[in-house]
């Protein structure tokens, strides 16, 4: 079994950067892009500025060739800033994970350069108002016609919604279950329209909408892999992208416990700081060892995707780092609201926004219950 990892000199100097970079340029856009729920360009093109959007790609396509424990990293410590922007990071890879393993070389070739450059963004278009964990249930088409493709369908939950040009769009090209299921990638402006922005608990400076597809034309040349091979590049994807979110959760958990810990120390109360009381004191412990094997946890499986799989735990290991960060994320940062008292519950500081961030992390790319059925079915095989 892959072992669990320590990072190396090099990544620690590289976590340093980005958690700096991180503070410096994202931490002050973050309150006021969850108080507007507008996506922040600011924050966008400080990412570009770092050559951040170019991380997760292949260096032929204009990328830096990162591996996965280097992009959950930077996942990690940008979510401990702002749960949005570490999404402006990830929803883009996200999209194009299909178009790297299952994609012919000349849409790579096209594409991919567009995302590391940060000239494009991209949406990964899989769940239906009735398919979404059933996601072989869904009831978009595609029929062929000549050399092209005409799809008509209402895909929803999808992240990015509207700032995206280009998304990766499943849909239904024969009545089989799982083998009827074909990927395309889709330019917006062949006719993707977004009918809804959905109004949020948490994550408000990351767009999710609902996107509509009316007898928009697809060439061939865009359709991510075989015929009929959509349902394996969706699965294929999410296990690979999993332990990212699991790392965005362990991010919003630890800057969680920063905020608090920082208001630990200086909070005073019958003349003795809060950080003295025994009972919160066991809290925090509770806190950090959480966080500690979540984070462990998910470079675990980030390890497994960078070595290519060659024992098939990734499957396992994924869910289990998701939901386990997850799960933790949504824990600490009740109890940092606890910390702070009555400041935890107002916008004065980050750790009510943080509260809210966290539960999306249970639910999408499979909600912990999902995943808990992935785990059990390979536990009791």
């Amino acid at each position: 079994m892959t072992q669990p990892i320590t990072l190396t000199d090099e990544q620690r100097e590289f976590r340093a950067v980005v958690r700096q970079f991180a503070r410096d340029k994202i931490a002050p856009l973050a309150a006021e892009t969850d108080r507007t729920a507008t996506y922040s360009w600011d924050a966008f093109k400080a990412l570009q500025a770092m050559e951040l959007t170019s991380l997760s790609y292949p260096e032929q396509y204009g990328g830096a060739g990162a591996s996965l424990v280097d992009q959950a990293i930077v996942a990690e410590e940008l979510a401990s800033a702002c749960a949005s922007t570490s999404l402006m990071f990830l929803i883009s890879k996200l999209a194009m994970l299909p178009v790297l393993n299952f994609g012919s070389e000349a849409l790579k070739a096209k594409y991919i350069p567009r995302i590391a450059s940060g000239e494009s963004q991209g949406s990964y278009a899989l769940s239906e108002p009735d398919a979404g964990s059933d996601v072989a249930s869904m009831a978009t088409r595609a029929v062929a016609d000549g050399d092209d493709w005409i799809i008509n369908g209402t895909k929803c939950w999808i992240t990015n919604a509207g700032i995206s040009d280009l998304y990766t769009v499943f849909a239904r090209t024969s009545s089989d279950r799982h083998k009827g299921i074909t990927a395309f990638l889709v330019e917006a402006d062949w006719g993707v329209e977004v009918d809804k922005l959905e109004h949020k608990l948490g994550i408000k400076g990351s767009p999710t909408g609902v996107i509509r597809l009316d007898d928009v034309r697809v060439p061939d040349a865009n359709r991510i892999g075989e015929v009929g091979q959509g349902f394996t590049a969706a699965m294929h994807t999410l296990d690979r992208s999993r332990p990212t979110i699991g790392a965005q959760a362990v991010g919003i958990a630890q800057g969680a416990l920063d905020v608090a810990i920082v208001y630990l120390k200086e909070r005073t109360t019958f003349g003795k700081p809060l950080a003295d009381k025994q009972g919160l004191q066991w809290m925090v412990a509770d806190c950090g060892m959480r966080i500690e094997a979540a984070r462990t946890m998910v470079y675990r499986a980030c390890a497994m995707v960078d070595e290519g799989d060659p024992r098939g735990e990734l499957s396992m290991a994924g869910a289990m780092a998701k939901c386990f960060a997850s799960d933790t994320a949504m824990q600490v940062t009740v109890d940092c609201v606890q910390f702070l008292g009555g400041y935890g519950y107002t916008t004065d500081f980050p750790v009510e926004r943080m509260m809210r961030d966290a539960k999306i992390t249970q639910i999408y790319e499979g909600t912990n219950q999902i995943q808990r059925m992935v785990i059990a079915k390979k536990l009791l095989g």
